[in-house]
């Protein structure tokens, strides 16, 4: 018997008949099974589509009928509905719904592109952020029963502090000295990394969503959050940034941490910021990296200004948007010229970046720790080995399925201590 699976749901089937010389001689007629549709409202279909983000021609090939459905003139079968819920990145119990539902961001959203409000977050940004609060309450509870107490240096500054006192307590609290950062800017990150989860921020580096590669995050989208906690604070970094991007993201949520204040942040090192928290942010975490005093010491007038931005971004292990910063906040650029070499090398590292394409998946057992942050799935690891959480339940948070995964994972986090 052969099965046809087509487009618009239907099944045909060919039934052919048995023992040609029957008593009766009957050939059973052609059967055409009835597509069962599901009734659902078309602005649901048309809403889930524009969620996603994916573009309409690729829906279009996937699902020739989609305008049909969104016309309300064809429902579509549950199977396709189904389908068309994994392409759309939504849940399907959405799609049943009487009309689309809010989806609220759980943070305060700070992001601004080039002074214009970002729009409705993306499923894959709704995610990371949902994945990650539920990583920060178990890990709030696991640090309470163990007896932590309270971080106090969270929220141990306001945006009324002066930007370079914050950033010296924050520089003193992580040891992060331009001498101490490493020879690179992996190095460098890394640096950063281990400094904050000794203090006991739980730091998560992603550039997909979860361990999902067919689920990219995108640094246009944003660049990092925070979830500020007295006990659990998170800072999410997105791995699909270049490394220098990383660095000043992760400076720059680790500030939001020493405000003791969740946000989506806007951490891009952009030519104008509105006044408030993220300029706060934004200011700290420069001083931070590049300190006006080293950058006044570090800089050569004389010498050619292209490979000087290169030098000093190696230098301080940041981007040449941080250096050109830097060089206008200590008057060695008037605005006019920064500007002009802001907009030039901003669109020379837009090119790179296009150039360059998606981040590497790199070694499993020496990414996963950073997408979860190493101090998160030591806890977890731990916790499960005691018998004080389900190993499911850590395969969960963890993000695989397989027992030989959680052991070899455990092992290169204990060689690693």
């Amino acid at each position: 018997m052969k099965s046809e699976d087509r487009d618009d749901g239907t099944r045909g089937t060919r039934a052919r008949s048995r023992g040609g010389g029957g008593a009766s001689g009957r050939e059973r007629q052609n059967v055409t099974a009835v597509p069962v549709r599901v009734d659902v409202n078309p602005e649901l279909l048309a809403w889930a589509r524009e969620r996603s983000g994916v573009e309409p021609n690729d829906l279009a090939r996937r699902f020739p009928r989609l305008a049909e459905w969104e016309e309300g003139d064809l429902s579509p079968t549950l199977r396709q509905l189904e389908r068309f819920a994994r392409a759309t990145k939504t849940p399907v119990g959405y799609l049943f719904l009487d009309a689309p539902p809010e989806e609220p961001l759980p943070i305060p959203d700070y992001r601004t592109r080039r002074g214009g409000q970002v729009g409705r977050p993306s499923p894959d940004l709704l995610d990371t952020i949902f994945q990650s609060l539920q990583r920060q309450e178990w890990y709030r509870d696991f640090a309470r029963s163990a007896g932590q107490r309270e971080l106090g240096f969270v929220g141990s500054v306001t945006t009324a502090t002066p930007t370079l006192e914050a950033a010296a307590a924050m520089r003193d609290a992580l040891d992060f000295d331009t001498e101490t950062r490493g020879a690179t800017f992996t190095e460098a990150l890394r640096t950063l990394i281990d400094r904050a989860e000794e203090l006991g921020v739980l730091v998560m580096v992603n550039g997909v969503v979860g361990n999902n590669t067919h689920r990219k995050l995108d640094p246009d989208e944003f660049q990092g959050f925070t979830l500020a906690d007295p006990v659990a604070p998170v800072v999410f970094v997105n791995g699909a940034d270049t490394k220098a991007a990383q660095i000043f993201t992760l400076a720059h949520e680790l500030a939001h941490v020493w405000l003791g204040e969740s946000a989506l942040s806007d951490a891009a090192v952009v030519t104008r910021v509105p006044a408030g928290v993220e300029r706060w942010c934004n200011a700290v975490a420069a001083e931070l990296l590049v300190p006006l005093a080293s950058i006044r010491q570090a800089y050569d007038r004389n010498a050619d200004f292209g490979a000087e931005l290169t030098r000093l971004a190696r230098r301080f292990k940041v981007s040449t948007l941080v250096v050109l910063r830097r060089l206008h906040e200590a008057e060695f650029l008037d605005t006019p010229t920064y500007y002009d070499a802001f907009e030039e090398e901003l669109e020379r590292l837009r090119g790179l970046m296009e150039e360059r394409g998606g981040p590497s998946g790199g070694n499993f057992y020496n990414t996963q720790p950073l997408r979860v942050s190493r101090r998160f799935a030591r806890a977890v690891i731990g916790s499960t080995l005691e018998g004080q959480t389900l190993y499911r339940d850590a395969f969960q948070m963890l993000g695989f399925k397989k027992f030989e995964t959680f052991e070899s994972l455990a092992t290169r986090l204990q060689r690693d201590e």
